[in-house]
This record gives C-alpha cells, sequence and structure tokens, in this order.
C-alpha cells in the first residue's frame, strides 16, 4: 500500500511539470516567433520483487514478478513547426518563410558580445539607421552572421530617412541599390541549440550554422505556433489527473488509518 503513495506522488510531480510548461505556452501565446514547448515522461525500470530468506533454490530467491516504480520527468522539447503570418504593413516587421532564424548581436550585462537567434522580426531602424530589434540588439548580415562573427562589422547600416525593400532571399534595397542581405540562416542539428531569453536561441557545443533557403516576407510577423484551444484541452486533462492522484494518496491514506488505529488493536 505504501508503494502506491509513491506512484502517485511521482505522478503529479510529472503534471506538475507539464503544466508549468503548458502555463509558459499559454503566457507566450501572443508573442511573435514563439515556439511551443512540450514535455516527455519515462517510467523507471521494473524491480524484481523476490522472497525474503527464500530456501527453495540453493542461492537463488524465487522472483514474485515485476514491480513498476511510477512514471518520472522525461526531456523537455522545442516544436519548430511554423506559425502563421499576420500582417502589419510596416517596412521593418519581416517574417521567415521556412527553416531558419534572424542572426543577433546580443550584448549582455557584463557587456560580452555573442551572437544568437530569433524568429521574431520585429525590427526598427534607428536614427543612425540600424536595423536593431526590439530590445535594441543589432539585426545581423548574411556574411556575418554565416562567419558567426557578432561584432560591429556585421551590423546592417540603412540611410534612416529612406524607404528600403527587402528582397525574398533577404536582400535590403535602397535608392535602387543592394545595401545589404540579413543574416537569416539555420542550424544543421536543432539538437544543439537551446532556448536563451525571452525569444531567442543559442548555438550549444557542436552545433553548426548552415545557409538557409527560407524566403523572407517585409511587412509581416510570425505568431507564435501555439493553438491556445488544444492548449486548454490539454491542461483540463492535466488537472484531472493530477486530481486523481490526490484521490489515490487519500484513499491509500484512509485506508492505513484503519490497519493502524483499527486493525491494530485486535
Amino acid at each position: 500500500m505504501v508503494k502506491g503513495l509513491y506512484t502517485s506522488w511521482l505522478g503529479m510531480i510529472d503534471e506538475q511539470n507539464r503544466l508549468d510548461i503548458l502555463s509558459n505556452n499559454l503566457a507566450n501565446a501572443d508573442t511573435n516567433g514563439y515556439k511551443k514547448e512540450g514535455t516527455t515522461n519515462r517510467a523507471f525500470a521494473d524491480e524484481l520483487a523476490i522472497r525474503i530468506k527464500d530456501s527453495s533454490s540453493a542461492k537463488l530467491p524465487v522472483g514474485l514478478g515485476g514491480i513498476s516504480l511510477g512514471v518520472r520527468i522525461g526531456e523537455n522539447y522545442t516544436d519548430f513547426t511554423q506559425g502563421n503570418f499576420k500582417v502589419t504593413d510596416r517596412n521593418a516587421d519581416m517574417a521567415i518563410d521556412g527553416e531558419g532564424f534572424f542572426a543577433i548581436s546580443y550584448t549582455n550585462k557584463q557587456g560580452e558580445t555573442f551572437m544568437k537567434l530569433t524568429r521574431d522580426g520585429a525590427f526598427a531602424v534607428t536614427r543612425e539607421g540600424y536595423l536593431v530589434t526590439k530590445d535594441g540588439d543589432y539585426v545581423m548580415n548574411k556574411a556575418g552572421a554565416l562567419a558567426g562573427n557578432p561584432g560591429p562589422a556585421s551590423y546592417i547600416q540603412l540611410d534612416p530617412t529612406a524607404e528600403f525593400t527587402v528582397l525574398s532571399d533577404g536582400t535590403i534595397v535602397q535608392n535602387n541599390q543592394e545595401v545589404a542581405q540579413l543574416g537569416v540562416v539555420d542550424v544543421a542539428d536543432y539538437d544543439y541549440i537551446s532556448k536563451y531569453g525571452e525569444n531567442m536561441y543559442q548555438i550549444v557545443d557542436g552545433g553548426q550554422i548552415i545557409d538557409s533557403e527560407a524566403a523572407v516576407e517585409q511587412g509581416v510577423l510570425e505568431a507564435s505556433n501555439i493553438n491556445v484551444v488544444s492548449e486548454m484541452v490539454d491542461m483540463i486533462t492535466i488537472t484531472r489527473a493530477y486530481e486523481a492522484g490526490q484521490k489515490i494518496i487519500q484513499t491509500i491514506d484512509s485506508t492505513l488509518d484503519k490497519a493502524v488505529n483499527n486493525v491494530g488493536k485486535l
């Protein structure tokens, strides 16, 4: 009976983890370019129950069968499925149609600069003409992105007083001249990228930057790939599973109470 307490408790922890991730997804349902997260679970290895001090077979206790020790939290994953596009008609708003990321030159509080990746194309042009994110990080050009160089040489600088057009390959045309090319790149294996901050990704050791064949759309933004209705249905399912674990614990607790306080008196 006590084993049931642990099994239920482990199941409730797993459901709590799923609920935390689902809640974060719902909180980012309106975040540009956000990618849905999910989680997996797996069972503990079965243990073979045996008879204590069994002498029926010489030095070989007879097994009574397998015992499952419950479920445990597995791995979290990111669903990189493309989200829907929403039209904004702003020249500095861009979206990637296909697999790939915008390369960003990100500087942390310690003044260290790194290259990060994002699907959020809500950009702006500063007074100096630099193309930046909504947080002020510089958008990188193609050459700098492929080389992994987040320095000033990779920044995109435009004429802040003139309109510009972005072609499907990321080339920026201004005053009938090609000014720069957006640093739209991809990663050879998505297992080598991890989330960083609110809506960016970073390459971990072993990751390889490659060119992207995705098309760039101007005047639109990519919405998150979260289906709010589906997430709400999953939330109800998780809540019910958590409540089921609570009821099992209450039932076992009631049984133990009777065993100790009533049966033990006989």
